[in-house]
């Protein structure tokens, strides 16, 4: 009787002490589900890594593909800048559409952004490297090129915008977004060396020659025509060798990096809750583009963007007809990007700096 007593007693004192403690049991408990999966350095590193491919990737086709497709899969000048417009252009189209279909995608046991990256890769590593290779048939390789440059592209969309939006389901503190953005950074700018380093000193060892102009074919017609020609065709045998090489290079960094980032990082689903109805595909166009300075800083990084694609596709033809510098452009080139590159490092780094030891709340 006494123990009936003692335990009914018992069981009301802890229920009495449930009721009065629980505003602080729940004002608690989320305060340890926020330490528990507060980002550490290794996570942020991880997520800045996830960053490089699309940047090793964009130097290098800006800077050598339209070289490539001129010197070394030899074609015309008219279907070289086609192959690029179409894939310029097929690129401002997939953005909109990937972003929109990845905002409708499930949730996932490995998150909604994962599963976009994680399976694109392999297709886009593949068509990144069929890219760089010559096709054994003359009539049909402007379609070779054009649909691969196309399908990267897309693929390309497809690890880079759900990668983008990984921001906002990594952490909901806007203070650790704001230093894994800085570390995302500072990893992009060293992808840009990483991507013209890599792909011009690869193709620089080979040191192969540009095609000469007629005036120069017409100069070179005597007794030595057969064996120049023969040396020629070894020298673009190796530089296509060359440029295997180092697209074979750069699509091992690129799943290094997107398997660096899948193990690192981990998307929590509470941090990007939707707190309303999701629009339609043009509510979403109509919204963002009605946003004044929304609208006035597209325009800003439109024509930012525009100089520097201009100076980026042309600068390695300006080295090698103008300026002579046909052996030796990629190192002029690379001087160039780390001459470049500290200004920037060093501003994503006081930025990263002032975000991870800044003592405001």
């Amino acid at each position: 009787m006494a123990k009936g007593e003692g335990s009914e007693q018992c069981s009301n004192a802890s229920l009495l002490a449930k009721g009065v403690g629980e505003s602080s049991d729940v004002i608690k408990l989320p305060a340890k589900n926020e330490r528990r999966k507060k980002l550490t350095v290794c996570n942020k590193i991880c997520y800045g890594i996830g960053g490089a491919p699309y940047q090793i990737t964009g130097c290098a086709l800006g800077f050598f593909l339209q070289l490539y497709l001129l010197d070394i899969a030899q074609l015309d000048p008219s279907l070289a800048s086609i192959i690029l417009f179409v894939g310029r252009a097929w690129d401002a189209v997939t953005d909109p559409t990937v972003g929109f279909l990845v905002s409708r995608s499930p949730w996932t046991r490995f998150g909604r952004m994962m599963p976009w990256i994680m399976l694109s890769t392999p297709l886009a590593v593949l068509s990144y490297f069929l890219i760089w290779y010559v096709p054994p048939f003359e009539n049909g390789k402007v379609f070779w090129y054009l649909f691969f440059y196309c399908t990267f592209q897309a693929l390309q969309t497809c690890f880079h915008v759900p990668y983008s939006a990984l921001t906002m389901f990594i952490s909901s503190d806007q203070k650790e977004r704001d230093s894994a953005t800085a570390y995302r950074m500072t990893v992009e700018v060293l992808g840009t060396l990483i991507g013209t380093a890599v792909q011009g000193q690869i193709v620089g060892m080979f040191n192969a020659p540009c095609i000469h102009g007629p005036a120069d074919m017409m100069s070179g017609m005597n007794v030595s025509l057969s064996l120049n020609q023969t040396e020629h065709t070894i020298s673009l045998q190796h530089t296509r060798v060359a440029y295997m090489i180092a697209s074979a290079v750069i699509s091992s960094i690129y799943i290094l990096c997107a398997v660096v980032l899948f193990f690192g990082v981990k998307e929590q689903k509470e941090a990007g809750r939707l707190q309303s109805e999701p629009l339609s595909f043009f509510q979403g166009i109509k919204l963002v583009m009605g946003y004044g300075p929304y609208a006035k800083l597209v325009m800003v990084f439109l024509f930012t963007s525009l100089a520097f694609m201009l100076l980026e596709g042309n600068f390695a033809l300006f080295c090698s007809y103008t300026l002579g510098f046909r052996n030796d452009f990629q190192n002029v080139l690379l001087v160039i990007m780390v001459r470049a590159a500290p200004p920037h490092t060093h501003s994503h780094t006081q930025t990263l700096w002032q975000v991870t030891f800044s003592s405001k709340p």
